[in-house]
């Protein structure tokens, strides 16, 4: 049948109805029928071939809870989107979000840094405000009836010009009451330039902030040097602690990027949860393999066992009270994003844009460089339209290897900009990156179903 998923982690068995969305915690013998049932296996074979292990009547009643269940629409449940993405992929479309490019310029020279250190393959810039206000004039103009829009601040170094963020927001408070918006700011930055006039800012001005620590000082220190070659972590850490403790739990997260020269790097966010942030995200660098610190499709195995450690660690962790949140393990179990973002993933090139220091749009910080994306400016809007519409049609049914994939709805087809640039094809998907994702989700769900059974059992000792 193929529209179920099963594997065992951390001695749970786990069946994942994958079009429902539904996940069951089973025991041997229904993952057993489960098993065979998704292989074809007529109901009269499958409790004759398991009665001799498990008993016929235990079998017997096993195979009638997976009936229900199917008849609920819990497992093997039919696939109801593929019908209706063309509506999606035809529906007019608003701006909803844009990356503003504040600098293309940094003061770091971080070696796996895609924006070759700010400039994004192009001249080194600052935006200037009157670029900043015309893109929020853009994007109020572009935004339909929609109320609520994000501006993620971004670079390079985006507090290499303090002044431009804080006029750029000044004036984006300015239009809410007038045009009836909410700008959702956020900020990504390396730490370096951060003091308390900029804390302060930032705590009362963004929605989110992303601080960039790669974790333990020689692993950030190898990655993420001054142009000198000396090491930021101790300029920046203390920055990032003051700023967190300010911050409390509201909306920040530590990111880091694990390469090859920490295929360990479960120690680095165990590094940072034990510094006491507690918001976390790590991501693997994307690069081609010639680089010596890229990762190889031979690390995969490696990098998955580091998953497989930090989920056990954040289920011990989360039961003695000092848990912590780690992004890529964040699933929504409860039905997740809209049906049009499993579908097609993070609206770049449609609904979210990247806006350089002179105002060029693209679809998103990834492409900005490659002319071919270039769709137009915040002064003459987009020009191309053949771009957007490609975007647009992009979704888990156009690429092949996404529908045979159980993660489809979690990753709702991996990025565009990986698929680009490993493939120069955004109907292809960026294999390493695939995998890594599977195995991601597999242990976010597993960790659901550790508490979720932990808590059953404790209100059932209450009882």
């Amino acid at each position: 049948m193929g529209l179920v998923h099963q594997y065992k982690n951390n001695g749970y068995n786990i069946v994942l109805d994958i079009n429902s969305g539904s996940v069951h915690v089973v025991d041997d013998m229904v993952y057993d029928i489960v098993g065979a049932m998704d292989q074809g296996m007529e109901k009269s074979s499958i409790i004759e071939s398991l009665s001799s292990v498990y008993g016929r009547e235990q079998v017997q009643d096993g195979y009638g809870e997976c009936e229900e269940l199917i008849e609920g629409g819990q497992l093997f449940s039919r696939d109801i989107y593929e019908g209706a993405i063309e509506a999606f992929t035809e529906r007019k479309t608003v701006v909803k979000a844009l990356c503003l490019h504040v600098a293309h310029t940094c003061n770091l020279s971080c070696r796996y840094c895609f924006a070759e250190e700010g400039g994004y393959h192009g001249q080194r810039a600052v935006m200037p405000v009157e670029v900043g206000k015309q893109a929020l004039d853009f994007l109020v103009a572009n935004s339909g009836s929609r109320r609520n829009l994000e501006v993620d601040l971004f670079g390079g170094e985006p507090l290499m010009d303090h002044q431009v963020i804080r006029e750029v927001v000044a004036y984006g408070r300015s239009l809410e009451k007038e045009k009836d918006k909410r700008f959702r700011f956020t900020l990504t930055t390396n730490g370096v330039l951060l003091d308390e006039e900029k804390m302060e800012f930032a705590d009362r001005e963004m929605s989110n902030v992303v601080l960039s620590l790669d974790g333990r000082p020689e692993v950030h220190d190898r990655m993420r040097p001054f142009p000198n070659g000396t090491g930021s972590y101790d300029l920046i850490l203390p920055k990032f602690l003051g700023f967190a403790k300010r911050r409390g739990e509201r909306d920040y997260y530590v990111r880091g990027t694990f390469t090859r020269y920490n295929l360990d790097f479960s120690k680095d966010v165990l590094h940072m949860a034990d510094l006491g942030f507690k918001h976390i995200s790590m991501e693997p660098v994307v690069a081609p393999e010639t680089e010596d610190y890229a990762l190889r499709p031979e690390d995969v195995p490696a990098i998955c066992d580091q998953y497989d450690i930090l989920a056990r660690e954040m289920i011990r962790r989360e039961k003695e009270g000092r848990g912590f949140q780690f992004f890529h393990f964040n699933v929504d179990l409860s039905g997740g994003p809209c049906v049009y973002k499993r579908l097609s993933g993070c609206g770049s090139g449609t609904e979210y844009l990247a806006v350089t220091p002179w105002g060029d749009l693209y679809p998103c910080h990834q492409f900005v460089g490659e002319e071919r994306f270039r769709m137009g400016t915040v002064y003459d809007g987009i020009l191309r339209q053949d771009v957007q519409k490609m975007f647009s049609a992009c979704n888990v049914y156009t690429k092949p290897a996404c529908r045979e994939c159980f993660a489809r709805f979690y990753c709702s087809g991996g990025c565009a900009a990986n698929s680009y640039n490993f493939h120069k094809d955004m109907e292809q998907v960026y294999e390493l990156g695939c995998a890594l994702e599977r195995k991601r989700i597999e242990c976010a769900i597993m960790i659901k179903a550790a508490l979720a059974c932990d808590q059953t059992m404790e209100e059932t000792k209450r009882s």
